[in-house]
């Protein structure tokens, strides 16, 4: 009982962290490109990550790993984070904060297909219905809840940021396959992330100066949407008795959001933001409902 309610807190703190990472993202695009936005947060995250292993005493299992390991790891951090945070930084910086945000988080229900297509597991009728509810709520996002379509609505902006959500399931999805210690792994993909992204840095000329504001917001990013919200939600679900007792806390998360993008940048949340954000958690839901023995 004491475990569950210590996994509880973390997992809250784990929320809020990520709660605030649209608004951090929007902040930091306003100085940073997508690419040195994610230069400056991947090396913070993976200092933060380094010092998670050096406190958990992991270094033994570091060094460890054999060579198909390491050449494992460049593939899944060029996944994630180097694919997944670009294309997801990409969509924020061509929409507004209340659109990218729930449009990537459609990746449970991509999960779920994305594990039938390569697991071979079966796809029961709930699925479809959650896929179409969440899809209605995608649809009424991305129109802004317009019967007369996607007049100004950047449809580039909207195909990268639900396709973020198809890049982090299958990160997730090979991250299974792997079975390394979970700490042991996340280092490795964002240190190797990392160096992949200086080198983009460097090759693609985004070595230039960067404004205070945005070399911190960057930082942000990486300390509270990365490497500590990762460590803490992996805290949470190992002092959990269940993870369905903490699992469901996730669905916080972007209703909290709102609040900090209307507080802290100023957009105005349009209706058809909230009804598609509940249609989106709603057919995630619908996916997670079990179905009850009588």
């Amino acid at each position: 009982m004491q475990n569950d309610k210590h996994a509880v807190l973390w997992a809250l703190l784990t929320v809020v962290f990520w709660s605030t990472a649209s608004t951090a993202f929007k902040i930091a695009l306003r100085d940073l490109s997508p690419i040195q936005l994610l230069w400056v947060a991947s090396l913070t995250s993976t200092f933060v990550l380094m010092l998670s292993l050096i406190w958990q005493n992991k270094w033994s299992a570091l060094k460890a790993q054999s060579t198909a390991e390491l050449f494992r790891s460049l593939g899944l951090g060029i996944l994630n984070p180097v694919a997944y945070y670009i294309v997801l930084f990409e969509a924020y910086s061509r929409l507004p904060a209340q659109m990218a945000q729930p449009l990537n988080y459609t990746w449970p229900l991509v999960l779920v297909f994305l594990s039938a297509i390569i697991l071979k597991q079966q796809i029961h009728l709930k699925s479809y219905i959650a896929l179409i509810v969440s899809f209605v709520g995608v649809v009424i996002i991305a129109s802004k809840g317009s019967f007369s379509g996607f007049a100004g609505v950047d449809i580039l902006g909207v195909i990268l940021a639900s396709g973020s959500a198809l890049i982090w399931a299958s990160f997730w999805l090979l991250n299974l396959r792997d079975k390394r210690d979970e700490s042991v792994k996340l280092f490795m993909s964002f240190l190797a992330g990392s160096l992949v992204m200086t080198l983009i840095v460097f090759i693609h000329g985004d070595i230039r100066p960067m404004s205070f504001v945005g070399v911190g917001a960057g930082v942000y990013v990486g300390l509270f949407e990365m490497g500590f919200a990762f460590v803490f939600w992996q805290k949470a679900m190992q002092k959990a008795t269940s993870t369905d007792k903490i699992s469901n806390l996730v669905f916080l998360s972007p209703f909290l959001a709102l609040i900090f993008i209307a507080q802290i940048l100023n957009e105005t949340i349009l209706p058809s933001t909230f009804l598609g954000l509940v249609f989106i958690v709603g057919g995630i839901v619908i996916q997670k409902v079990r179905k009850v023995q009588i």
